[in-house]
């Protein structure tokens, strides 16, 4: 098993570039993502973050503390929006670790509280390499 420290802990902020750079690379062009007129008539009020741009930021954590890991599968729900320019708090828990198989709980929260990313993760880790 890996020495990551679990849980672990990321601040971020995604601003209105990230969410046009992501449209342009991903193809998603939804006006709730990439107009802000057009969102500020909206329930939301203003531009929200793609769900897989919010994965993204987890995947790369994922990459970063356990390199070499393979994810397997992700489930993922959106239940709040996250908004640009605003603090984003994303942590990720140890649910279950079985000889190199490992099951993360990830969550990203808004300032207030309100969860924008929930999911749970699993991860095959690489066999340590013996000299």
């Amino acid at each position: 098993m890996n020495d990551a420290s679990i849980p672990c802990e990321q601040h971020f902020i995604l601003s209105q570039e990230d969410f046009d750079q992501f449209a342009r690379l991903s193809g998603d062009h939804n006006p709730i993502h990439v107009d802000p007129e057009f969102s500020a008539r909206t329930s939301f009020g203003r531009t929200v973050s793609h769900g897989m741009l919010l994965f993204s930021v987890v995947r790369s954590l994922l990459a970063q503390t356990w390199p070499g890991a393979v994810l397997h599968r992700q489930n993922l729900m959106f239940p709040s929006p996250a908004y640009a320019d605003e603090l984003l708090a994303l942590m990720v828990e140890q649910q279950k670790a079985e000889g190199n198989r490992l099951v993360l709980k990830t969550t990203i929260t808004r300032p207030d509280g309100e969860t924008c990313l929930t999911g749970e993760c699993e991860l095959t880790l690489p066999e340590k390499e013996t000299s």
